[in-house]
């Protein structure tokens, strides 16, 4: 049996993966869908095409993670794709922030994406991939966004290195750096913080960051960055000393 496995399938970005490729994915025999939320994934479960198993646990806990990892086993299944979407940002002073939040960020976008991936690789066969929702934050660090940024980067090199160690084996991994994209995402960050007005000219919707990022790894692309302004500052994110962007991005705040 062949299976999809998106974490944060319940809303955002990860929900848009699910329904697009319900859509046009034919090969595929179940889709798992991994989210803490199981109204909300019951209902995106009912609306799809193809069959559907639902995951409804929290991937920073690593006993709930081996009940996924048993089910694999159990089903005998083939893991075609591992999609992993769940995470959250924070905005706002480091010191200043709750503790419990932060920390809780590198559990989620850090830990769990790891625990997972070394988890689902010996369930894949030659052709799998596996796609890692980073962020544009990860060129750079970021006043105001440390920890997100700071984790971000670590999924990004993460991707990077465990792609080159995977290839041999015929196994893909991409990384995908959108910046803004309207989603949740920012009702949750901005809680605490706002993000420069800047960044909201360069607003994106989901359904094009998932096509460009599913069509980058069809093609075994080790990231995909969608529209021009969030390229544009993946260049200048390796010409601009990193101090002087964070100088910068104090003076903007002002």
């Amino acid at each position: 049996m062949n299976i999809v496995i998106i974490t944060g399938a319940s809303s955002g970005i990860g929900r848009e993966f699910v329904r697009r490729m319900d859509r046009s994915f034919d090969s595929i025999d179940q889709f798992w869908l991994v989210a803490r939320s199981r109204d909300k994934l019951t209902e995106l479960a009912d609306g799809m095409r193809h069959k559907s198993r639902i995951f409804a646990i929290d991937v920073t806990s690593n006993m709930q993670l081996e009940r996924l990892e048993t089910a694999v086993k159990k089903s005998n299944a083939k893991v075609r794709m591992l999609i992993n979407c769940a995470g959250y940002g924070i905005m706002g002073a480091f010191a200043e922030q709750n503790r419990k939040s932060e920390t809780g960020m590198i559990r989620l976008n850090c830990e769990a994406l790891t625990n997972i991936t070394h988890r689902m690789i010996p369930y894949m066969r030659r052709g799998s991939r596996i796609i890692q929702l980073a962020s544009s934050a990860a060129f750079m660090p970021q006043t105001d966004f440390a920890v997100y940024a700071a984790s971000k980067a670590y999924v990004l090199r993460f991707s990077q290195a465990l792609g080159e160690e995977l290839r041999e084996r015929g196994i893909y991994v991409t990384s995908v750096c959108p910046g803004p994209v309207d989603t949740p995402f920012f009702d949750i960050a901005e809680q605490t913080g706002r993000t420069l007005a800047i960044k909201k000219y360069t607003m994106v919707q989901p359904d094009k960051v998932v096509e460009k990022a599913l069509r980058d790894s069809l093609h075994r692309r080790t990231m995909s960055v969608y529209s021009l302004p969030i390229k544009g500052v993946e260049v200048l994110a390796k010409i601009v000393p990193h101090h002087l962007a964070l100088k910068c991005m104090q003076k903007m705040k002002i």
